[in-house]
């Protein structure tokens, strides 16, 4: 009499997941996919988002600018620097994300040196030419109710980020360090 082979235990499991590994896979690679398309198109603010948005035109909604920039307080004008990383035209406030400027009413002397000096440079990347805002109707907005915008400028081909220039001027930085500007 012939016996049947004896399958142990472990190679029972190791089948049965095997079996199990061959359904799933496809709805395991389906929802890598997904999340991974989430993380790069909306992200969760840590991710790649904004920027990759951005840069690509994916879910942005870009409108034209090319108005003349003043200091605020220095004289009449529709939009005004109000800081380096602050503007204001017409009645809107408007916060540009990317950076972080040095504040006006800094800790010391070297900080609000700096930030008038962001400031200014600010005012004249905006006046040198036409620039494009995301964000569309209705941009996100801060705890102080300040539109959250990113500015770019587009020529041919060649994208320049207002982010990018102010923090390779090192009249900004990446993000909201503690550190603080005096250091």
């Amino acid at each position: 009499m012939v016996r049947a082979p004896r399958f142990d235990a472990a190679w029972q499991r190791r089948r049965k997941f095997a079996r199990a590994w061959r359904r799933g896979r496809g709805w395991l690679l389906s929802g890598l996919l997904i999340g991974a398309v989430w993380w790069l198109t909306s992200g969760p603010g840590w991710g790649l988002g904004e920027q990759f948005r951005s840069q690509f035109g994916i879910g942005a909604e870009w409108s034209e600018g090319n108005a003349r920039f003043a200091i605020c307080g220095e004289r009449s004008a529709r939009a005004c620097v109000i800081d380096g990383d602050t503007v204001m035209i017409g009645d809107r406030r408007i916060r540009l994300t990317g950076f972080d400027a040095p504040e006006l009413d800094g800790e010391c002397e070297a900080e609000r040196l700096l930030a008038r000096q962001s400031r200014e440079a600010l005012k004249e990347w905006l006046n040198r030419g036409a620039w494009q805002m995301d964000g569309g109707d209705e941009p996100p907005r801060d705890l102080y109710g300040r539109e959250l915008r990113a500015v770019r400028r587009v020529s041919g081909q060649q994208v320049e980020w207002l982010d990018e220039a102010m923090t390779r001027r090192g009249l900004a930085r990446r993000d909201r360090s503690d550190a603080g500007w005096c250091g």
